[in-house]
């Protein structure tokens, strides 16, 4: 199965990846044969190992228990790969800014907040979802675990019979062999992530949702990928080209046949952002202080002009504030300065804008409008765990 789905992509990459095709999109998802159980030494292992990780993740500190959210995430998994086969996963929305979601053999979902803060609407979450749960429909975790111990046994029987031997060329094939057992195990990790992308898109295609929306996923990540580049100074990352230690395929690879193989008719389906928005806002200023959090000043500008593109918020200005004010160049604190203002312009009742419109105004040159910024939040926000250090800020500007 894999090769055909392989051959199918491979096609498409052959073809130049015409984004036009009207003859091959990924194919529908197969008929639900119910919820399968472990089978063999190896998944019942596997499986155990899960249900032991599981049990510490449903505690930990880590994992956002909001049971709107989670419920909300795992309806756009169902609206995707559909109820029957929905009903094997558990979802944990976990508070990680990075762009991951991964999926454990036992059916358990890990779906990070740096996920949730970058797409923009369920059927771009929904493509994400469904790639994961092509890596548990198709036990992907299975076939890498015996692939790597194949690999691993070779090596070691490899190694004790060119000890026997001094001849230095016996040394050289062991690292031969070596290299490319490695590179076997990098390929065949590459090829289950295409067969992931393609099972995902064979659930999206036959869905409600626009399966166009995939390829958009990973289009957006690359844009935000040179963006972070750019701002520190390094080349511009190239999207073609496959490392050898690459555990996926090139984001540029996967956004031409995500494209091409998705159906053309489904182009006018809705994508559910007006929804997907809704459902994020309450969460959307706890990721976005997450993300300025990681010190990654163009792609967080990035994300934040992108979620702009409906409609520049309170939040949005706040946020644009706080990530140019802990760049902290003096042109840098201008422009929080301006940002914070624009926020509340929008809502002047937003205490933490008064905050940051202090500091950066203070460290300006301009105490007295600092000072009084600094009291109104004050004001707004009697409570404030930082009540002291302000009132301290404040005390040495007389």
């Amino acid at each position: 199965m894999m090769l055909s789905a392989l051959g199918v992509i491979g096609a498409i990459l052959m073809a130049g990846a015409a984004p036009q095709s009207k003859t091959r999109t990924a194919p529908p998802p197969p008929p639900f044969q119910g919820v399968y159980q472990p089978q063999g030494v190896d998944e019942i292992g596997l499986w155990k190992v899960d249900d032991e990780n599981e049990s510490k993740l449903s505690n930990s500190r880590a994992v956002i228990h909001d049971e709107a959210l989670t419920a909300y995430v795992k309806n756009v998994l169902c609206s995707a790969v559909g109820n029957d086969r929905c009903n094997s996963v558990r979802v944990y929305i976990v508070r990680e800014p990075s762009f991951n979601a991964t999926m454990s053999p036992n059916g358990t979902m890990r779906v990070f907040s740096g996920l949730l803060l970058r797409v923009r609407s369920e059927a771009e979450l929904a493509a994400v979802l469904g790639h994961e749960f092509g890596h548990f429909e198709r036990r992907h975790t299975l076939e890498r675990f015996k692939a790597q111990r194949r690999g691993t046994d070779l090596l070691s029987w490899a190694a004790v019979l060119s000890s026997f031997n001094n001849n230095p060329y016996a040394r050289r094939s062991f690292d031969d062999l070596e290299l490319s057992v490695y590179g076997s195990l990098l390929r065949f990790n590459r090829d289950n992530e295409r067969e992931a992308d393609l099972v995902g898109l064979g659930y999206l295609n036959v869905s409600a949702l626009r399966p166009q929306a995939a390829a958009r996923v990973w289009q957006n990540l690359m844009a935000e990928t040179e963006a972070s580049a750019v701002a520190k100074g390094m080349k511009r990352p190239r999207f073609d080209r496959v490392a050898y230690f690459a555990s996926h395929p090139p984001e540029g690879e996967r956004a031409a046949y995500l494209g091409a193989l998705a159906l053309p008719e489904a182009a006018d389906r809705p994508d559910g952002a007006d929804r997907y928005r809704q459902a994020m806002g309450p969460w959307t200023p706890v990721f976005l202080k997450d993300q300025i959090g990681l010190n990654d000043f163009g792609g967080s500008e990035y994300l934040i002009n992108s979620l702009a593109s409906d409609g520049w918020t309170s939040t949005l200005w706040f946020h644009r504030g706080e990530l140019f004010r802990a760049r902290g160049g003096q042109r840098d604190l201008v422009h929080a300065a301006d940002f914070y203002s624009q926020a509340i312009a929008l809502d002047p009742l937003y205490a933490d804008a008064y905050r940051g419109l202090g500091l950066a105004m203070i460290k300006t040159a301009r105490p007295t409008e600092g000072r009084a910024a600094l009291a109104r939040y004050l004001e707004l926000k009697p409570e404030a765990d930082d009540r002291a250090m302000i009132e301290l800020t404040t005390a040495s500007l007389n």
